[in-house]
């Protein structure tokens, strides 16, 4: 979270000739009652996080489908981000890390209204990034680049991203 995935999600969209944003947060939300938050160790919160991923899939998949490129934008970390890969059926299919410092995330955070890290800490989603998630597709450190900055890059190394 505060890494800038709505922002850069939203930017590149706007970028590509002809795309769709889609929000995996929205899948989440959607849930009225009974939402689970994705917290370590609640089981509900982990499965209603692994039918997000589906379901995000699954839609990325019908705008490809539909000639639309899907730019998907979610926090998928550890092992998961394999997974989610093969959920996705559209080939070429193009992973972006984004991966700031903590301390550039945590500043980030603090100057924000928005808050959603739970029981989460910067630290802890930091280690599970760093530590824990296979070096799949293209990742960026964005500590110090723009929005534009940012783009451009994911742009101009679409074949690192590629999976």
């Amino acid at each position: 979270m505060a890494a800038g995935k709505s922002t850069v999600a939203q930017a590149l969209a706007e970028r590509l000739p002809k795309a769709a944003h889609v929000r995996g947060d929205a899948f989440r939300k959607a849930i009225v009652s009974g939402r689970a938050e994705p917290v370590p160790g609640d089981v509900e919160g982990e499965a209603q996080r692994r039918l997000r991923y589906r379901i995000a899939a699954g839609v990325a998949d019908q705008y490809a489908a539909a000639g639309i490129t899907a730019v998907v934008q979610d926090i998928v970390l550890g092992p998961e981000l394999a997974g989610y890969v093969d959920l996705v059926q559209t080939r070429p299919l193009h992973v972006v890390v984004l991966a700031p410092r903590p301390e550039v995330v945590a500043e980030r955070e603090a100057g924000r209204a928005k808050t959603g890290y739970g029981d989460w800490t910067v630290a802890d989603l930091d280690g599970a990034l760093r530590q824990g998630t296979p070096r799949i597709g293209l990742w960026l450190d964005t500590s110090t680049m723009t929005l534009a900055e940012t783009v451009d890059a994911i742009l101009a190394c679409r074949s690192d991203a590629a999976v």
